[in-house]
């Protein structure tokens, strides 16, 4: 049990002692948020079972000396163990909506987000989406969102983890989208030779070697399955490219982020023209590809695929 300090006793006391505790243990912020306040808060109404959009004026509200307990015990397991915010609540945020997290799924922070609030427009007009895949789905926060930002929309979540389609499963459930949305184990498109979709859209693995040993503590906690892509990052990339065309529509898109790995993606693939989307909230390292683009490089997709 945590030691609590002297002299605390709202909302607000806690939230500026844990972003002081998180600043001199020199904590990694990137699991949802940027900034020592922000984790902090995300913590302590986590363990207050509060929405983080609580009015302002609650934030001096008393704790009682139960919740003390709760609050000091849960920031200080984010200082001594590194574990990001959002394990310790079991939740998290995408797309405005909130996600049911484990440490079988990573933590959703992808900008892809910002694609599914939007339709995934003008990328395609939304009027003739009507199936759309999340592969490598972890959590399932991509096609869930999709499933309830498009009330119209089929949806199908594959991935080779059966505890992270566990986790999706009850995301599924907590958006009351089971009527719309498939939970598939596959590897890739494996279980799915004859499905075509009008938008796949992937977050799969794909930190390499290099970059898997150097990242801070608190992706340690994530899964590896579902970080590691091979000893350059692109091992699964390169497997959905190759594919990817006889699973969509003739007006089909495909939506795939790789971030630190888009580089070497260029470099091994100088002729494939990729669109690289620009996020209003910021992230990077995004692509886009058309049905027609990638039939059109299919040859030189299927080489880079078959040489690993």
């Amino acid at each position: 049990m945590a030691e609590q300090p002297d002299g605390l006793i709202t909302i607000q006391d806690f939230v500026r002692w844990g972003a002081s505790r998180f600043n001199a243990a020199g904590l990694f912020f990137g699991h949802g948020t940027d900034n020592a306040i922000d984790e902090a808060a995300h913590l302590v109404l986590g363990a207050l079972t509060l929405d983080p959009g609580l009015p302002a004026a609650f934030r001096d509200c008393r704790l009682t000396p139960a919740e003390r307990v709760l609050v000091c015990n849960m920031l200080e397991r984010r200082v001594l163990e590194r574990i990001p915010a959002a394990y310790l609540t079991g939740r998290t945020w995408f797309a405005g909506l909130e996600m049911i997290v484990t440490p079988d799924v990573l933590v959703p922070r992808s900008p892809i987000a910002e694609l599914v609030e939007a339709g995934f427009e003008p990328w395609i007009d939304g009027e003739i989406v009507g199936r759309v895949l999340d592969l490598c789905c972890g959590s399932g926060c991509i096609g869930v969102a999709a499933a309830v930002h498009l009330p119209d929309v089929d949806v199908d979540l594959v991935d080779i983890s059966p505890d992270a389609l566990g986790v999706a499963r009850r995301n599924v459930a907590r958006h009351g989208v089971e009527d719309r949305v498939r939970v598939l184990d596959s590897d890739l498109f494996a279980s799915l030779p004859n499905d075509r979709y009008d938008v796949i859209v992937s977050n799969p693995p794909y930190i390499s070697r290099s970059e898997l040993d150097s990242l801070p503590l608190e992706y340690r906690n994530e899964p590896e399955l579902g970080l590691f892509g091979g000893e350059d990052g692109l091992d699964l990339v390169v497997r959905i490219l190759a594919d990817a065309a006889s699973h969509l529509t003739d007006e089909g898109i495909l939506i795939v982020e790789v971030g630190s790995a888009a580089p070497e993606l260029e470099r091994r693939l100088p002729s494939v023209p990729f669109t690289w989307i620009e996020f209003e909230r910021g992230g990077e390292g995004v692509f886009l590809l058309t049905r027609e683009q990638l039939d059109r490089h299919q040859l030189e997709l299927l080489e880079e695929a078959t040489a690993r």
